[in-house]
């Protein structure tokens, strides 16, 4: 493939981790593999791999974009690929959302409050799974607390 698919590669899976990464590769097929190669070497080892910014900054920044951008399922990924290696902190997370709301809209990042909110969620153990997110169902939480009122669950922010 080249040296700079190979170094993107191992950049991608340092980022996003191993299994989500070999998974988009596992399952490209002819339609869409030349994009995996693309976005791999010139994503991934084209700009990654620049030395200008540091990896916590560039997944700041596109935590930023995708919240500007409203491209909650790339948000949640980089959200939760940062969370779970430790790169970025909770208050990482919120500080760029705090940011985004004036930057990019309070509804922007509101919505992003709660996507991430649910990512953390997920990797604490008591989240809820994509199909559960769709159906509006949470998960029963690992806590002994009390039930939100359906009165309080109605509300965002």
């Amino acid at each position: 493939m080249g040296k700079s698919y190979e170094r993107g590669l191992a950049t991608r899976r340092k980022v996003l981790g191993k299994e989500w990464v070999d998974r988009a590769i596992g399952t490209a097929t002819p339609f869409n593999a030349d994009f995996q190669k693309m976005i791999t070497s010139y994503a991934w080892d084209g700009i990654w791999n620049r030395k200008g910014l540091s990896h916590k900054v560039r997944r700041m920044l596109v935590i930023a974009m995708t919240t500007a951008l409203g491209r909650w399922e790339e948000f949640r990924l980089h959200v939760r690929a940062a969370l779970a290696s430790g790169d970025l902190a909770e208050d990482d997370v919120r500080e760029v959302l705090m940011q985004a709301a004036i930057y990019c809209g309070v509804p922007a990042a509101n919505t992003g409050f709660h996507e991430a909110r649910d990512v953390i969620a997920e990797l604490e153990g008591g989240g809820r799974s994509r199909s559960a997110r769709k159906a509006g169902k949470r998960a029963p939480a690992k806590s002994a607390k009390p039930a939100k009122s359906a009165k309080s669950k109605r509300k965002r922010g």
